[in-house]
């Protein structure tokens, strides 16, 4: 099934028109809740990422259970342009501070250490490390961070961010607590990160809701090499596109993955859940280099002729609920997988099962067709 976005873009008036991204559906897998693998319960998995180096894929797990440590996984995962396998686990790891040891379970937890909340990982070129987000650990009073570490989960390096990306005391300010660092994008080159926030910061505007979109969210650009900030751009996500269906639980949506699609271009993925609607995600595609830098603005301010900003627009490549994917499971990573044999693209969805009996590790494998070209009009002779 060709899933396309309907942008009402203009055709054949301009030379850099161009026609919708659309998703093909290859197959899905799952691996059942409290699956355990290698002496681990397998799960809490946030973000995906693939090594042609090596042809593995890495996977990291946000557990912040009271028994296991913050860990990655290497896999196995084939397709054909109309198949999708199970993925077969083949390693695991914990995640280790620089001292050595492993992250610890938060039941013990040091105070002057951090638990992770691991949520997105991206191979650095070659395979031999890698770099990951944390959410921080606002209970115990530390902000977001994003870290080098090897393939054997040890440890490289802390990379620096902004003051203004770190925990506040007293909330007021700055991200919300498991809203963070959502998003993790690698450039081609392997030169710049992109760093998403799930929702926009306290100061910038309040959450979706099914009645109105959430404030602008912020995307930043940073140097890989020094941690420096490069660029920051503002992302406007989408209202919560269901009402709950019981009269309590959650109702959020926010950004849940990043992806590079080129050197200035993202796909970004919205990830909704209603309680008692369950989950739904869609997916869109940026240019980076549209809207305002807002990097050296302390608040944004997104009220009409008053912004003192501009979004950057998106373009709807696909509303994932229309795949035929089945129900969509709480889908937090993705990936570039190898071509097709034919040539195709191909991205990799992951789900985060929150070590719930009623959810699952949920993989989906899509074929990505690129938005493409459209003819200028030429005038008549």
């Amino acid at each position: 099934m060709l899933v396309v976005a309907c942008t009402g873009a203009r055709q054949g008036l301009e030379p850099e028109a161009t026609a919708p991204a659309a998703l093909r559906l290859i197959g899905t897998a799952a691996i059942a809740p409290g699956t355990e693998v290698l002496g681990t319960t397998f799960g809490g998995i946030s973000g995906i990422d693939y090594d042609p180096a090596h042809d593995r894929w890495l996977l990291i797990s946000d557990d912040r259970s009271a028994l296991q440590p913050a860990r990655i996984y290497t896999a196995t995962l084939r397709y054909t342009a109309t198949h999708l396998e199970t993925p077969a686990i083949t390693g695991t790891a914990p995640l280790r501070q620089a001292s050595g040891a492993p992250y610890p379970a938060p039941r013990h937890a040091a105070p002057d250490v951090d638990v992770p909340d691991a949520e997105a990982v991206r191979w650095l070129p070659g395979g031999h490390t890698f770099l990951w987000t944390s959410e921080g650990d606002f209970a115990r009073g530390f902000g977001p961070q994003w870290r080098e570490h090897r393939a054997d989960g040890a440890w490289v390096r802390e990379l620096p961010l902004p003051t203004a990306f770190g925990r506040v005391p007293d909330f007021r300010r700055g991200p919300r607590a498991n809203a963070t660092l959502e998003g993790l994008a690698l450039s081609p080159d392997g030169r710049t990160a992109w760093l998403a926030m799930e929702t926009a910061w306290v100061q910038d505007g309040p959450r979706p809701t099914p009645e109105a979109p959430g404030g602008p969210l912020r995307i930043t650009a940073m140097d890989v090499t020094t941690g420096r900030p490069l660029r920051q751009i503002a992302y406007v996500p989408d209202a919560v596109p269901h009402t709950r269906r019981i009269p309590w639980g959650p109702q959020l949506n926010g950004v849940s993955e990043v992806l590079a699609d080129g050197p200035h271009h993202l796909l970004v993925l919205e990830r909704s859940y209603s309680a008692g609607a369950g989950f739904s995600a869609r997916l869109y595609r940026i240019d980076t280099r549209a809207g305002s830098d807002t990097l050296a603005l302390d608040a944004l301010d997104a009220q009409g002729a008053h912004s003192n900003h501009t979004a950057v627009p998106k373009a709807l490549v696909a509303d994932l609920d229309q795949l035929g994917a089945g129900p969509l499971d709480n889908l937090e990573g993705m990936a570039w997988g190898p071509p097709l044999a034919g040539g195709g693209r191909v991205i990799v969805f992951v789900s985060d099962d929150n070590f719930n009996p009623a959810q699952a590790t949920q993989f989906i494998a899509v074929e990505y067709r690129g938005p493409a070209a459209v003819p200028s009009a030429m005038p008549a002779p």
